[in-house]
């Protein structure tokens, strides 16, 4: 058997179980030594391949588009730095709990460490933001060999997808010629292979039993004022109908972070109290409304206030909900972790006698929660402000689409402004590490595999990552970019950053001047640029009738945007605080 029959069978081998195991993406680069895993990929029938350039776009990318199908994607790219552009979604795929699997080229031990081009040390790359990292044997093509590139792709899906999800790393030395011979017999099978021989064993839910059910309670007796609070969530649909079951039986209100799915959807909302973030910006509002206990379901919420809040009743008991494993709390409360699944675990709760909370506790907060929707309601400005932005799309925005939301001021501007509604939307972001590289490739590969995507970003996200938009205009995904652009970071307009003004424009504010307009018409975008509210829903209608690239820019001002945002804020405290006294 010669060298490219060997490459063939191995490549052809290791492809087809991946798919057999239910990977149906995968995104490729382009590169030499990663032919033999591109052309095996792109050969096969049973997978979509999406050819992405730049290898950092590529892998937020298929961020995108795991978080959009809550599956498995694999990347293929060439040795070198190639595979370093990979670590910026690879960090927020650890993070985010998001399965990637890497499939890296790398050049045979021969040649590493020797001066030869292209060739870095690509063992163990991610360190510790990797599940699992497997350095794949050289090329045979015995029945042995065959059964092992079976099994260490078979499990790759498995350890990707089980527990916490995440990134795993296989990393494939090949030698020269790189080519394959898809004219050879049978390169799809094994003879030792049959239809069940390497699928990933079968995985249960993580349970209470009634016992631990019941001590959980008997630890809330004597409490009368709890909150239930939902962070950014897994992918399981039926939580938000089980959580507000919960939560009424109980009368508990639910302090609903925009990426917990409680937001949108058919299920009842009556307890869900979607403007906690503007109620929270005053301190004697945290201090009027201090709970006796805390239960909460998901990572930590986007709210900054939500999180002074925390802070501030440190001696409060809190109730952490974790599927799986995990520690995430930065306050550093004393808090108990509940490993469970959150629907088996409100199941469990709603089959057990309630306890006895306050009534008047979840209706002083469903009050406070409608005074802060007036205000954020109401009110149109001469130009749009960025939560106006927010307030327009959430009415128009379609049925059964998804919303991406960029970080720094995009996501905080949906917390406060996109409130509960009974359209099915799906909300999504990249909120493990937070940062803003990656939006635009995030935003398109999610587009990969739905109808219709909105992505809210803003203006230095946009830029950070505008070519993402060319896999958009490739192949032609219906995304419509909602750009808010204030010409510069405008988060940091609202941090004590900005009291220094004499550096604060060159180190912070970063301004771009930059014409986006052209951007759009580089990539074949439709293009809008509204100067009102109504202008703004007029032009987002009018993209979803549009196939393709729409973006439609917002101009706004940094220091009149702090201006509007604190107005409304002060006015939702001092109505609250004037019923009060």
């Amino acid at each position: 058997m010669d060298h490219t029959e060997i490459l063939t069978r191995y490549t052809a081998n290791f492809v087809d179980e991946l798919i057999n195991n239910g990977v149906e993406h995968v995104i490729i680069s382009p590169g030499s030594r990663s032919t033999p895993l591109a052309l095996a990929f792109s050969e096969h029938e049973g997978i979509r391949e999406w050819v992405i350039i730049d290898e950092r776009s590529a892998a937020f990318f298929a961020l995108g588009l795991a978080k959009q199908t809550k599956s498995a994607v694999a990347l293929v790219c060439t040795s070198g730095t190639a595979v370093a552009n990979y670590f910026p979604a690879v960090v927020e795929a650890h993070y985010s709990r998001v399965p990637l699997i890497l499939l890296t080229a790398d050049r045979p031990h021969e040649l590493r460490d020797v001066g030869a081009p292209q060739a870095i040390d690509q063992l163990h790359l991610f360190g510790n933001y990797v599940k699992w990292f497997q350095e794949m044997a050289i090329p045979e093509a015995s029945v042995e060999m065959l059964s092992y590139v079976r099994q260490k792709a078979s499990r790759s899906v498995y350890i990707a997808q089980e527990g916490n999800p995440g990134p795993v790393h296989l990393n494939f030395p090949f030698r020269e010629p790189l080519t394959l011979d898809f004219s050879l017999e049978g390169i799809w099978e094994h003879k030792a292979y049959s239809e069940n021989s390497y699928r990933y064993p079968l995985d249960g839910k993580k349970q209470l039993t009634l016992d631990q059910l019941e001590a959980f309670i008997n630890r809330l007796k004597g409490k009368q004022k709890g909150l239930i609070v939902c962070g950014p969530q897994g992918d399981d649909e039926i939580f938000p109908e089980k959580v507000a079951e919960l939560a009424e039986q109980w009368r508990l209100p639910i302090l609903a972070d925009p990426l917990s799915q409680l937001r949108t959807g058919r299920h009842s909302k009556g307890n869900v109290i979607e403007t906690y973030d503007a109620l929270l910006k005053n301190e004697a509002i945290r201090e009027r409304f201090k709970p006796d206990f805390i239960i909460r379901f998901g990572a930590m919420p986007v709210s900054k206030s939500y999180l002074f809040f925390i802070k501030e009743n440190k001696n409060v008991p809190q109730f952490i909900v974790e599927n799986h494993s995990g520690y995430r709390e930065p306050t550093g409360n004393v808090t108990d972790f509940i490993f469970a699944d959150p629907v088996h675990f409100c199941e469990g709760l709603l089959e057990l006698d309630k306890p006895n909370f306050s009534y008047e506790w979840l209706q002083e907060w469903q009050a406070m929660n409608e005074t802060a929707k007036n205000h954020l309601l109401t009110g149109v400005e001469e130009r749009i402000t960025e939560g106006e932005a927010i307030r327009g799309l959430q009415k128009v925005i379609p049925e059964n689409s998804t919303l991406y939301v960029g970080n720094s001021m995009a996501v905080r501007d949906v917390d406060t402004f996109f409130l509960n509604d009974e359209k099915n939307i799906s909300i999504l972001a990249n909120r493990g590490a937070n940062g803003i590289d990656g939006m635009v490739s995030s935003g398109a590969g999610a587009g990969a595999a739905a109808e219709r995507v909105t992505l809210v970003l803003g203006d230095l996200s946009f830029f950070h990552d505008m070519n993402g938009l060319h896999a958009v205009k490739h192949y032609g995904i219906n995304l419509t970019i909602l750009l808010i652009n204030n010409n510069g970071g405008g988060i940091f307009s609202f941090l004590s950053q900005a009291e220094n003004p004499k550096h604060f424009e060159a180190l912070f504010g970063t301004p771009l001047n930059l014409e986006f307009s052209k951007a759009a018409e580089m990539y074949g975008a439709n293009y809008f640029n509204p100067e009102t509210e109504e202008d703004l829903k007029r032009d987002l209608e009018e993209s979803y009738q549009m196939r393709g690239l729409s973006i439609v820019e917002v101009m706004t001002d940094r220091e009149e945007n702090v201006k509007w945002h604190r107005s409304k804020w002060q006015a939702i405290a001092d109505e609250i605080l004037t019923n009060e006294g």
